[in-house]
């Protein structure tokens, strides 16, 4: 039972990854195969796994009206075949009103494969807050960074709060570019290769401050790792074992996860190094969209929802397109359904269209970190969910 089938594929470095230097077939391997790259904790899958269930939708009829549609972008036309070859697809699950209405996996990918999330988990790590906070570990998404995170006392991030950190907009100094060695996403990398403890932290503690918390947006992988070291000091818990409690046993999961740690059976890195098989991220989707119902009872807070997926709005009334760690719609149509999205490097995305009810959530082997998507992510799945309605 505890065969993978990926297990033995030859795999780039983690360099490879955030360099963007890979070739195709390495960089396929490499992704479904992260847990070879740092000490993991291993999330089971659930005791009692929920099929998904097949749509009233015929299969059929749906593959042939995705076959046969296509959507204008930038005056070229694009069909399904363009958008699963040129950006790089190696699996896609679109559910609709919670049940399967099309899977389709590529270069080998298949159910039990599992995929690298990059910074999709700061969504998973965002909802871990909010469950948190409904338990009452967190008194309140206001209180300051540094009751759950001690360590950030003295720091820049002393005066922040819950709330700045899961949005981004501590006022804390990050540059997040990828490829750039010297930048702080690096260094947070090359800490984290370490592999001692604490040392994601002091390199946190050393940033400097760029404006007052709340009143400057800046993304940072860095603040991630904050949100969950603010789930773990709040509940005493490691954050693998609070997701399997809270979501990934009762939900019904049906594959393991791993999630990257910081160093041997250390903490899990917030920001990214999740893995799951695909059908489970769409599972992640269907819960949020269905704003954390379990059995019929919402583990998340009643305001969590809509704070978390729609725009923040800083203290000097900027309105910032991102939410609690997840990113709202950027195009017209996406943004009258009060869409919003999971992103990360490569193309992993899980797409969320509560007008329509619809989660799409899609795995990609992207070439490079940012930038490889001749086709916006955003504007084909929209045009894909007409023709599901």
């Amino acid at each position: 039972m505890n065969f993978y089938r990926h297990s033995n594929e030859k795999i780039g470095t983690i360099n490879n990854i955030y360099d963007g230097n890979m070739f195709p077939d390495t960089a396929i391997n490499t992704f479904r195969n992260i847990e070879r790259l740092f000490p993991t904790r291993t999330i089971p899958a659930s005791s009692k796994p929920k099929p998904l269930k097949k749509s009233s939708l015929s299969l059929h009829s749906f593959k042939s009206q995705i076959q046969d549609f296509s959507v204008k972008i930038a005056d070229q036309f694009y069909d399904i075949y363009d958008y699963l070859a040129l950006n790089s697809i190696t699996g896609i699950v679109v559910l609709k009103n919670g049940k399967l209405v099309y899977e389709n996996y590529l270069h080998g990918n298949g159910p039990d494969t599992r995929w690298m999330s990059m910074s999709v988990a700061k969504s998973i790590t965002s909802t871990l807050v909010g469950i948190a906070i409904k338990d009452g570990y967190i008194s309140s998404i206001d209180d300051l960074t540094v009751k759950y995170v001690p360590e950030l006392k003295g720091s820049a991030y002393e005066d922040t709060t819950v709330r700045q950190i899961l949005g981004m907009n501590s006022g804390v100094k990050w540059d997040e570019t990828y490829t750039n060695p010297k930048s702080d996403r690096r260094n947070f990398l090359e800490a984290q290769t370490s592999q001692k403890p604490g040392s994601l932290i002091e390199v946190l503690r050393k940033l400097p401050r760029v404006g007052e918390p709340g009143a400057v947006h800046n993304y940072s992988t860095g603040e991630t790792t904050i949100a969950s070291e603010i789930v773990i000091g709040a509940t005493k818990k490691k954050l693998s074992d609070y997701l399997s409690e809270k979501l990934w046993e009762p939900y019904g999961m049906e594959g393991k996860a791993e999630w990257w740690l910081d160093s041997i059976d250390g903490n899990e890195i917030g920001g990214s190094g999740f893995s799951a098989v695909l059908r489970d991220y769409a599972r992640f989707g269907q819960f949020f969209l269905d704003k954390g119902k379990i059995e019929g009872e919402s583990i998340l807070p009643e305001y969590w929802f809509d704070l978390a997926s729609q725009p923040t709005i800083l203290k000097n009334g900027e309105s910032v397109n991102y939410g609690l760690m997840w990113w709202p719609a950027w195009t017209e149509k996406s943004k009258q359904r009060k869409a919003f999205q999971a992103i990360g490097i490569h193309g992993q995305v899980i797409h969320i269209d509560p007008h329509e009810n619809v989660v799409i959530a899609i795995s990609s082997a992207r070439p490079k970190p940012l930038g490889t998507q001749p086709i916006d992510d955003m504007l084909f799945l929209e045009e894909l969910i007409e023709n599901i309605k």
